[in-house]
């Protein structure tokens, strides 16, 4: 059975938490975890990444049971696809709402197996084997001015335009999702989070905390918000857990706001 967790706060600076997430075991069978932090000001961001969450759960929370991989990302794709025609119109209708937008990272699994979207510098990695892998691929400008060879992996976390995306959701009428395949096998553990962690909190950290079996997963989750909070904090944090338990292991299901 998969148990999940997340957690969110503010950070130590900024005055509105931005970022929205949403994780849980749907009546038809699946579990949906969603990871969105949004842009554009004060109301603007919270209102893009909060539209973004809405928009997924109304369209996924009725799924078919038993669909196939190739299904289950179809759906996710399109009702990604219609969060940001959503988040497009609102802004383009309201303009205390200009220019609004958000990330988004999600996970549809059937069982143990499923499917990741994902647009933005929000993340998705797996916790195996006391190594973690990073599932998704930042849609940043430094993370482009890597892959093309103009900036070293040590200069791609120091970078002063290291925030600027290349893609976000609601900010353009069109929009390209990624699609990855994830399965989780016993002991392994799914992360989503907001870049208030990622940009904070090392792959080494991640691996001693998230990795920790013995520790319950709320206790796990806190410790990552803690971490980056104790690095700066200088960003909304966001994280969501998925573990695959080991046989025998009481399945139960824990969501928190500090």
């Amino acid at each position: 059975m998969i148990k999940t967790v997340h957690v969110s706060h503010i950070g130590r600076v900024r005055s509105v938490n931005e970022d929205s997430a949403w994780i849980r075991n749907l009546d038809t069978g699946y579990i949906l975890g969603i990871v969105a932090d949004g842009m554009g000001g004060h109301l603007a961001g919270d209102t893009a990444s909060r539209l973004a969450v809405e928009t997924l759960v109304n369209d996924l929370g009725t799924l078919e049971p038993g669909l196939s991989h190739a299904s289950l990302s179809a759906a996710l794709s399109d009702a990604i696809l219609h969060a940001n025609e959503v988040i497009f119109r609102t802004a383009s209708t309201d303009d205390k709402y200009h220019n609004m937008g958000t990330t988004v990272v999600a996970a549809l699994l059937n069982d143990t197996e499923g499917v990741i979207g994902h647009i933005g510098d929000s993340r998705a990695y797996k916790i195996a084997n006391k190594a973690v892998i990073q599932l998704t691929e930042d849609h940043t400008l430094v993370n482009e001015l890597f892959k093309n060879g103009q900036i070293s992996k040590e200069d791609v976390s120091h970078h002063p335009r290291r925030n600027v995306l290349t893609r976000a959701l609601g900010t353009d009428a069109e929009v390209k999702v990624d699609l990855d395949t994830v399965k989780l096998e016993e002991g392994e553990v799914l992360l989503l989070c907001s870049d208030g962690l990622s940009n904070l909190v090392s792959n080494e950290q991640i691996i001693q905390v998230a990795g920790n079996l013995e520790l319950a997963l709320e206790d796990r989750a806190d410790r990552l918000l803690q971490l980056a909070l104790l690095a700066g904090g200088d960003d909304n944090i966001t994280v969501a857990l998925f573990e695959l338990q080991r046989e025998g292991s009481v399945d139960t299901e824990t969501g928190c706001e500090s």
